[in-house]
């Protein structure tokens, strides 16, 4: 498997990985490994009628939940059907109800509660394969830097949030939905982390309010904007090197004092 190269971290690393992302993406394609995986979910996914079908074939249930950013739920084998059996058309169903917004994407995009599923579309495949590559590549970018793997969903995300005919509010729940998007907007917007335990309405108001102070906008509509996404990386890059700074200072501060309580000490000892 093809490993992304970053020769640096924080802001001038996410600026190499943005001038070489192409290059970089169209070797790791070809790795192997995507290469098997993307070939067989292509040629067999038009061979599934129901969540059954998708579930108990291990090889197209990785390339389907990875595409999706769910691949650690592979072994979830009954969850996973119940969310493509119940699909996204009734409010009560299960993708529903899950406060991770992924689940209700990945259960609309196969579509088992609409009469004929979206595995019987010749195209299908062809999508789903693309996104997978594409998460695929997050995730050995995000084995060697977190922070950068979560600025490349960041940018995947938005642009198709942005695009969706959803009104602002419910974009903004999306945003919040997704666990890697919303850490982004979190840490860009200097909240803390027991922000999320406050009321959901209170957070939609701070996230809104924050993004017209921070990014000169609150509608999620105006984030398919390139330039937009990348003042929204940067303020994530930087705030996150900051939080990195700060800890290992307290880090060194706290080290120094302890130097020098225990020389202190063994001044003592020597008397």
């Amino acid at each position: 498997m093809f490993t992304p190269v970053l020769p640096y971290t924080g802001y001038a690393g996410w600026a190499f990985l943005e001038r070489t992302y192409e290059a970089q993406r169209e070797t790791f394609d070809k790795s192997p490994l995507i290469t098997r995986d993307t070939e067989y979910f292509e040629a067999n996914i038009g061979n599934v009628d129901t969540p059954e079908d998708l579930v108990s074939d291990r090889r197209l249930l990785r390339v389907a939940l990875g595409a999706f950013g769910l691949g650690d739920d592979i072994n979830n084998r009954y969850f996973i059907q119940k969310v493509l059996e119940e699909g996204t058309l009734e409010e009560d169903a299960l993708a529903l109800r899950i406060s991770d917004e992924r689940y209700r994407e990945f259960a609309e995009a196969f579509g088992f509660d609409r009469g004929t599923p979206s595995t019987k579309i010749s195209t299908f495949g062809a999508e789903i394969a693309e996104q997978f590559r594409r998460q695929e590549f997050e995730i050995a970018v995000g084995d060697q830097d977190e922070t950068m793997r979560f600025a490349l969903n960041a940018q995947r995300a938005l642009g198709e949030i942005a695009g969706s005919e959803s009104g602002t509010d419910t974009k903004w729940f999306r945003i919040m939905g997704n666990p890697p998007l919303r850490e982004v907007f979190q840490t860009a917007f200097g909240l803390p982390a027991s922000f999320g335990q406050i009321d959901l309405d209170q957070q939609l108001e701070v996230f809104k309010d924050r993004s017209e102070q921070i990014l000169g906008t609150d509608d999620p509509a105006d984030f398919g904007d390139t330039e937009l996404q990348e003042k929204l990386v940067r303020s994530y890059m930087l705030r996150d090197q900051l939080q990195d700074i700060t800890v290992a200072s307290s880090g060194l501060i706290a080290q120094t004092l302890l130097a020098g309580a225990v020389s202190f000490l063994d001044s003592l000892r020597e008397r």
